[in-house]
């Protein structure tokens, strides 16, 4: 299998000069292309934090996260930008949507960012929408789709940018049964079909019965790290 991301010894201390304390302390992670990745633990445990350090959102105090052949520990802020923009999508728990724009909109922004033209951005967006099961609420705004369908619209903004994995803050925290079982229905069928990499940050049994490792986060550091 093709490595996607190597992260080693990842640490990331805050209040180093007086009490540290470790978010995430000494981790090495090695996931490959097509993983399904449940990443679990109590509150406070390093999740996000890790999550975020992976997707290049922040930075290490120490050690560093290869993605691919690119080692993005040390990149400057604006290449560090546009390698996420090309390569990581990302599902935000608090979804993250532009609310002056529709749900058609938000999806083609990534690929507006990465300046593809117009009809592949209006067809993959279409496609992406009605995937998630979107497809009469393209031209509704945030405000006008529940929180499930809201969610939906974050996930296939996510994938718009046919990145190389997707990393999932709670994606389901705060949907009913049905929306999160739909949700997580659709992802690991993306995951099949189309070999795309997820990473969950979750609590959620559900998610972690999908996936298909499973590893847990205790004080900063990884207690456990299952195949199931």
């Amino acid at each position: 299998m093709k490595t996607v991301i190597d992260a080693h010894e990842i640490s990331k201390v805050y209040n180093a000069d007086k009490i540290p304390v470790y978010a995430v302390n000494g981790v090495h992670l090695h996931v490959e292309e097509g993983e399904f990745i449940a990443l679990v633990g109590p509150s406070g445990s390093g999740k996000t934090t890790l999550l975020n350090i992976i997707g290049g959102l922040d930075h290490p105090t120490s050690g560093h996260v290869q993605i691919g052949d690119v080692d993005i520990t040390h990149l400057s802020e604006n290449k560090l930008i546009d390698f996420r923009l090309y390569n990581i999508g990302f599902v935000f728990q608090a979804f993250n949507l532009i609310p002056v724009l529709t749900a058609k909109e938000n999806v083609e922004f990534v690929m507006l960012m990465q300046k593809k033209s117009k009809t592949e951005r209006n067809k993959r967006s279409e496609d992406l929408l009605t995937e998630v099961g979107l497809a009469d609420k393209m031209n509704a705004k945030p405000a006008e789709l529940s929180g499930g369908q809201q969610q939906r619209v974050a996930v296939a903004r996510a994938l718009a940018s046919k990145p190389r994995f997707v990393l999932a803050d709670e994606p389901t925290a705060n949907l009913d049964s049905l929306s999160a079982g739909n949700l997580l229905d659709m992802m690991a069928k993306l995951n099949a079909d189309e070999k795309m990499t997820f990473i969950f940050s979750t609590h959620d049994q559900r998610v972690i019965d999908k996936a298909r490792r499973v590893i847990t986060l205790v004080d900063g550091k990884i207690k456990s790290d299952i195949k199931q």
